[in-house]
């Protein structure tokens, strides 16, 4: 979450000037660099991160140094390895394969706006590398996070320093060198050791591996251990005067570990507050299958900012009231019967980290679904009734301005339209395939076939269509690709109508639900039928349609 879905209701049109962009856009070199999959990065595979850094709050700098152990998967590869390390960053020293790095004669290594190309020895596919980098820097500062990415310095209601990051929009070679693409989440995980003064506690991803006064100083090293494959947007230290508590779920695949870690003074409000994580967790598990990383526990952190789907630490900062800031995006109520920021950052876990885009282009992979995963909440508890409800409420959010699915290979994701519009594309497949089970079926067969994988929207809609024995390529196409509405155009002579798609793609042919549930196929031609019960014309609501009377 990281746009649209965490603003406040009256930002919305501003929202929407901000983020629009020309559909003449030009593309740069740069664009290219980070968003594609280069020669730099084609030849190597991630499999290892071990990250340490030492952030100073007086300086708002930070020290570090990275461990990116790597396997090589292409023979005859380029000379050269991408490394991404964002300005105003330096890199200080390498080591390859724990030994200082020398350059070539003839290739030394330089730098590429926010990319260093490192010449490093042919060896053949197969063989793993290690590669350490020292380096130091003032980063991005977020001016107005989770929105605008950078390192957080900020402090809590007792003049205390609190310290974190967002950067899933700027990507994490803001504050560490690392492949800096969402297609390679390092299979074996990542460590992450955040050292800070004595009087501060610092929270990570994963598992608390070791907590180590360093001698001499007044610093102590927390160490935290991934051991899943974790996209590295999500790999942020949180810093400041925690507490904590643990708690146990009983889940499909057993006893899952749930922390929480709060400011000191904010316990009590914290323990009444997110008590609905555990009922979350069941509706969740019973819609996508197992909560995907019970090996890294479920973590809930409190953060600086309103919050993000840090995998197995989710970042939560929604004040400990229901719905959003206390506002319901949906103006049903139903969205104030809830945490907003539980339920959706939770969602992530299984749609953004578990199964994620290997393009930013393809974001609505997690926000559409994540976002859907708030209706499967309200249904869950609620009722249907109530879920369709609070998902046709969240139409009056959408903007049309330009297709949810971007360009590719240029770090761009589409409009805003993914979290929403989303949904509703999503709820109204579901009204399609007519059958909760199989849906059900289809939503946790996802997060199985795509396990800890990174996928392209592609795959995500041909499966559905598989699994659903029915051909949602147009519907796809409509609403990912476009920014038109279905219009169903009818006719009405007594009992009898006239009726066609317009404003579609080629080849459109969506069938839908009357309210008196009779289904029609409409497709760009004309056709005549008659009405099963003589009633006013009218469309199931649950369709994201526009419907047109013609004389």
């Amino acid at each position: 979450m990281k746009h649209l879905s965490v603003l406040p209701i009256v930002f919305f049109v501003m929202l929407v000037e901000l983020h629009a962009q020309p559909t003449n856009q030009k593309f740069t070199h740069e664009d290219t660099l980070m968003g594609s999959n280069t020669p730099g990065r084609s030849w190597w595979n991630a499999q290892h991160y071990d990250v340490t850094v030492t952030p100073d709050y007086a300086t708002k700098t930070i020290s570090g140094r990275t461990t990116i152990t790597y396997t090589v998967i292409a023979d005859n590869h380029w000379d050269y390895l991408q490394l991404d390390l964002q300005k105003p960053m330096l890199l200080d020293s390498l080591y390859y394969n724990g030994k200082m790095y020398i350059n070539y004669p003839g290739k030394p290594h330089y730098s590429d706006g926010n990319h260093w190309f490192i010449p490093l020895p042919k060896t053949p596919k197969g063989t793993t590398e290690t590669l350490t980098v020292v380096y130091h820097g003032k980063p991005k500062e977020a001016v107005h996070p989770p929105w605008d990415g950078g390192w957080i310095w900020t402090k809590d209601a007792q003049g205390r320093p609190w310290i974190s990051v967002a950067c899933e929009g700027e990507g994490a070679s803001l504050w560490y060198p690392c492949k800096d693409s969402w297609s390679d989440e390092p299979e074996k995980g990542v460590s992450l050791t955040v050292v800070v003064p004595d009087d501060l506690v610092a929270v990570g991803n994963g598992r608390l591996a070791s907590k180590a006064k360093i001698q001499n100083t007044a610093l102590t090293a927390y160490r935290w251990e991934v051991i899943n494959p974790i996209n590295l947007y999500n790999v942020i230290p949180y810093i400041g005067n925690y507490t904590s508590w643990n708690d146990t779920l009983q889940g499909e695949k057993g006893k899952l570990d749930l922390t929480y870690w709060v400011l000191d003074y904010e316990l009590e409000k914290a323990k009444k507050q997110f008590e609905q994580v555990k009922p979350m967790l069941r509706a969740f598990e019973h819609w996508f299958g197992p909560y995907p990383f019970y090996e890294d526990g479920y973590k809930l952190v409190q953060s600086p900012h309103l919050g993000m789907e840090h995998q197995s630490a989710v970042a939560y900062g929604n004040k400990f009231a229901n719905g959003y800031l206390g506002t319901d995006l949906s103006r049903t109520g139903w969205g104030l019967k809830w945490d907003y920021i539980i339920v959706h950052e939770s969602g992530h876990e299984w749609f953004g980290n578990n199964i994620t885009a290997k393009d930013r282009a393809d974001m609505w992979v997690h926000e559409g679904f994540t976002d859907y995963s708030e209706t499967l909440y309200v249904d869950s508890y609620f009722g249907t009734e109530a879920g369709n409800e609070y998902t046709q409420g969240l139409r009056a959010n959408i903007a049309n301005d330009r297709p949810i699915i971007a360009t590719y290979g240029v770090n761009r994701e589409g409009s805003e339209d993914m979290y929403f519009k989303g949904a509703n594309m999503l709820h109204t497949i579901r009204q399609i395939i007519n059958d909760d089970e199989k849906l059900r079926s289809i939503l946790r067969g996802l997060n199985k076939e795509f396990y800890h994988q990174t996928v392209t929207s592609k795959q995500v809609e041909d499966f559905i269509s598989q699994k659903s024995g029915k051909d949602l390529s147009k519907v796809f196409d409509q609403y990912l690709r476009t920014t038109k509405i279905p219009v169903l155009e009818y006719k009405r002579a007594g009992n009898t109508i006239q009726y066609r798609w317009a404003n579609t793609v080629n080849g459109f042919d969506m069938p839908i639900r009357l309210t008196t549930r009779q289904w029609l196929k409409p497709t760009a031609n004309w056709q005549t039928v008659k009405l099963t019960a003589p009633k006013e014309f009218s469309v199931d609501k649950n369709f994201y349609i526009a419907v047109k009377k013609e004389n």
